[in-house]
């Protein structure tokens, strides 16, 4: 009797376990305050997924910790499809920083980079400065007294930073601020001289003659601002820092799912309306393989973690 109770469960229980995803609303959590460029990241793709898999995609908004309290709470959801975390190039600064309660490589699973951008290095007009070679030259000649701001201590514009100097060999005196939007209220008003910011929130202050492009972080030019030379190209060869947004699941999560949202992400990173709404926030498509972005992760962990040893970051 037990038996033939089981087997009469197991074949209504069949449908559901058969059903097609998604069954149901997926959840993007952003470990980030509503506003910023990841939000905008997340709601864009958000839409475009909502589409494409023929079911609705929510965006979460989960800040605290450098993202780190967002980022826990979508490793631990069931690894099923229907819990999805959007990451920040902060991801791999995290590490470095803060002591984790989950292991920023084995804990995840990867499944596609959706945009790539630089840091614009930008400085108050005041600034007897107008390339990296003159910023540069200043900093040596006054070791200490030009300032930086950044986003917050261990933020990865304030590594960034960090890199530039030591890779340039000159020293820079560091004002931590609360998020990016005092440290560029103070770098416009001369209390600082220079930022590393992301390039969709100095933009508008670039092309209103507010603050002065000295150079672009990645190893490339940008097409939101050709004339404006990289750092490496200026001074400082491979230098190179790329501010990017990609998606991960839970731990396990199954391979039919990964290829379905990054073969939906992939098409929609291809249109050439995407490519033209991402350039308006100052950056580009990504794509690759989930491999690929799980390579590009394991790089930058590295990476960040020998620059914050070196210059003694560590959380306030």
């Amino acid at each position: 009797m037990k038996l033939l109770a089981a087997l009469v469960f197991s074949i209504l229980a069949l449908p559901a376990l058969a059903q097609p995803y998604p069954a149901k609303p997926v959840r993007i959590i952003v470990p980030f305050a509503p506003g910023g460029g990841s939000d905008f990241i997340a709601r864009f793709m958000a839409q475009r997924l909502t589409e494409s898999l023929g079911s609705q995609v929510i965006v979460e908004n989960k800040p605290g910790a450098g993202g780190v309290l967002g980022i826990e709470q979508g490793i631990k959801a069931p690894a099923d499809g229907y819990t999805l975390t959007l990451i920040a190039s902060s991801y791999t600064v995290n590490p470095s920083i803060y002591k984790l309660n989950f292991d920023p490589v084995s804990d995840i699973t990867p499944i596609i980079q959706i945009s790539q951008g630089p840091l614009l290095v930008v400085v108050n007009p005041a600034l007897p400065v107008k390339s990296i070679k003159e910023l540069i030259a200043l900093a040596k000649s006054k070791p200490g007294e030009v300032t930086f701001a950044s986003s917050g201590q261990g933020s990865v514009i304030h590594l960034a930073t960090e890199l530039f100097g030591t890779m340039a060999k000159v020293k820079m005196n560091h004002i931590p601020y609360k998020g990016t939007g005092p440290a560029l209220t103070d770098t416009l008003a001369g209390q600082t001289n220079v930022f590393f910011s992301s390039t969709a929130n100095a933009m508008p202050h670039v092309k209103a003659g507010k603050l002065r492009a000295v150079a672009v972080t990645t190893a490339k030019r940008i097409p939101a601002l050709p004339e404006v030379p990289t750092v490496a190209e200026s001074g400082v060869p491979g230098y190179d820092v790329v501010l990017w947004h990609g998606l991960i699941g839970p731990k396990g999560l199954p391979r039919a799912v990964v290829d379905r949202i990054n073969g939906d992400v992939t098409k929609s990173l291809k249109l050439k309306e995407t490519a033209e709404q991402l350039q308006n926030d100052g950056v580009a498509p990504a794509g690759g393989t989930p491999e690929q972005f799980a390579a590009q992760i394991r790089k930058e962990i590295g990476i960040w973690r020998k620059v914050a040893a070196d210059a003694g970051v560590k959380a306030e």
